[in-house]
């Protein structure tokens, strides 16, 4: 007698749909569980906010609250003297419908002590708020993306993709471009060569996809195509898995050139022929250059029928970089120090 159990039709396509419910329940309980402890939050912040307001209450008052609070719910956690003054700043700014009504209160309460930490304009918190929560950042996504100034960078590529790709493609290519590119992450300086800023980028493609942004999976470093005989090598070969496009990187060290888009052009329709599949969106293109002249990018574009995007890349975070003299400054520095020299 056989121990195998016997066959059922449509079992499998049942099972694999009760699965799906399983999970969609356990999520849609986790965010109703998320959304009541942010309401909870909020509602704390508020009371201590009134009670300052009409009753003076000072800090040692919030810290007895602490106290007592984690007294009588020792099984809660969040409870922190620190954590009552976040639950106050989160409903000084934040209106009650905040917690059903606007991104933040779709987030963690991790994330929510970020925004609160790292940023001081109520514009700009609401902003990475609706980015995390349609992407679903978690908490070191979103931290990296405020420390590099997402919000001046996502979908500000030059790129040709609306003249050359459909209007609605071409609008979703767009989204996922950056200019710049912030590779603080990968501890070389300016002078690094092109192939050991390759190799960076691979071994720590961690980092590398979460700058490229949701979506993007790797497929390999210096892919080889051969054709008809001749080698080629791809420098970065990634694939994004929302659109269901590849999308081909080239790395230049130096300044932007016109020639260099020839180059990429030829790349992007090799794995167009040779790698895509009729389900596929158009493969795109994006040259990283460590410096451009935007004119002459943009008069280079308008030459190529390639769908391609041209962005610089920084290997220093915005906040250093901001703080480094400009070239002006320098050379007016060894002007003043030179004068000083001469007899």
């Amino acid at each position: 007698m056989s121990d195998s159990l016997p066959v059922v039709s449509g079992y499998t396509a049942a099972l694999a749909e009760l699965k799906q419910q399983v999970r969609d329940a356990r999520f849609t309980a986790q965010r109703r569980v998320n959304t009541e402890l942010i309401r909870l939050y909020w509602g704390i912040g508020a009371t201590i906010l009134q009670r300052q307001g009409d009753e003076g209450w000072g800090s040692n008052v919030i810290g007895r609250l602490a106290t007592d609070l984690r007294a009588e719910f020792p099984e809660m956690k969040g409870f922190s003297r620190a954590n009552l003054f976040y639950m106050r700043r989160f409903a000084g700014e934040w209106p009650a419908d905040a917690v059903v009504q606007q991104p933040v209160g779709q987030l963690p309460w991790g994330h929510i002590t970020v925004l609160l930490d790292r940023l001081d304009d109520h514009k700009l918190r609401n902003w990475y708020a609706a980015q995390a929560a349609t992407h679903g950042w978690s908490r070191n996504v979103l931290e990296h993306q405020i420390r590099s100034d997402a919000h001046t960078r996502l979908q500000a590529a030059p790129t040709n993709f609306a003249e050359v790709l459909p209007p609605g493609d071409s609008d979703l290519a767009q989204q996922i471009t950056k200019d710049p590119y912030v590779l603080d992450f990968l501890a070389l300086d300016g002078d690094a060569k092109e192939r050991h800023l390759e190799q960076a980028l691979v071994d720590r493609i961690i980092d590398t996809l979460r700058e490229l942004g949701e979506g993007f999976a790797f497929v390999g470093r210096q892919v080889h195509f051969d054709v008809d005989g001749d080698d080629f090598y791809v420098d970065l070969l990634f694939f994004h898995v929302e659109q269901l496009r590849y999308v081909v990187i080239e790395l230049k060290t130096g300044k932007f050139k016109p020639e260099f888009l020839g180059q990429l052009g030829f790349y992007v329709a090799l794995v167009d022929d040779k790698l895509r599949r009729p389900q596929h969106a158009d493969t795109v293109g994006l040259l990283l250059v460590a410096d451009k002249n935007d004119a002459v990018v943009r008069y280079s574009l308008g030459a190529h029928q390639t769908p391609i995007g041209v962005a610089s890349y920084d290997l220093l975070p915005p906040a250093v970089r901001a703080a480094l003299p400009s070239e002006a400054d320098l050379a007016a520095a060894l002007t003043t120090e030179t004068d000083t020299l001469d007899p």
